[in-house]
């Protein structure tokens, strides 16, 4: 069995922290056994109230004691984590869990270091959204290709799966958005073997309560570089 540590960051995600976990305990991967970690980033409302009444959606529930956004959770996660493999999960319904067993099909038949959840190859639905997003969305994937010499379509994808053992959780030292480009780009140049498969993809409007803007391009590429050339 392969055992693959699912790691859920979330903040005031009381609408939807449920149901997802309930559509993640759903998942069935023959040579896969699932390990849930959420970590709570101290939110305000009664997202930790929920989880408490269901510990039999998740395998550990970390708390923690002030909010350090996205990326301190992931690392407290990461710390925490026993599985051979991580695969990232966010805490709305963006991201369908029903797409595990093909993001682990390059794992089971190939022994894939890495596998990304493209939304943007042949995927099965995929909410139209913002223009510019997907403009710099392809400016991001353009850059980590040419530095990393790769031919990813979307690297900014939620579902990022990766043998744990290439990014000591210790070692990371981002904690915003550039903290996926830090892993990704740590994951790959210690990695052999990569593979991308199409996902389903949901996304939020702005009023639904999507986070990024343009301006977090800036530190992602700075990211991308310098890890790219310390590595």
């Amino acid at each position: 069995m392969i055992r693959t540590t699912v790691i859920i960051p979330a903040y005031n995600e009381q609408a939807t922290i449920i149901e997802i976990l309930e559509l993640v305990a759903q998942q069935v991967v023959d040579g896969v056994e699932f390990e849930v970690i959420v970590i709570d980033d101290c939110s305000t409302d009664i997202t930790v109230e929920l989880l408490e009444k269901r510990p039999d959606l998740f395998t550990k529930l970390i708390k923690q004691s002030k909010n350090g956004g996205k990326g301190a959770a992931v690392k407290a996660g990461l710390s925490a984590a026993t599985g051979e493999y991580v695969l990232f999960q966010d805490a709305d319904l963006e991201y369908d869990p029903n797409d595990f067993g093909r993001l682990l099909q390059p794992v089971l038949r190939f022994d894939a270091d890495v596998v990304m959840g493209s939304r943007l190859v042949a995927s099965p639905i995929t909410r139209v959204s913002y223009f510019w997003h997907k403009i710099g969305n392809k400016l991001i994937t353009l850059i980590f290709n040419v530095l990393n010499n790769t031919t990813f379509t979307d690297v900014y994808s939620c579902y990022l799966l990766y043998r744990r053992s290439l990014v000591p959780a210790e070692s990371l030292t981002t904690e915003g958005w550039e903290q996926h480009a830090e892993i990704l780009t740590r994951a790959v140049s210690t990695g052999k073997s990569y593979f991308e498969v199409p996902i389903s993809y949901y996304g939020r409007t702005y009023e639904e309560g999507k986070k990024i803007r343009a301006h977090h391009v800036i530190p992602v590429v700075w990211t991308m570089l310098v890890k790219r050339l310390s590595s």
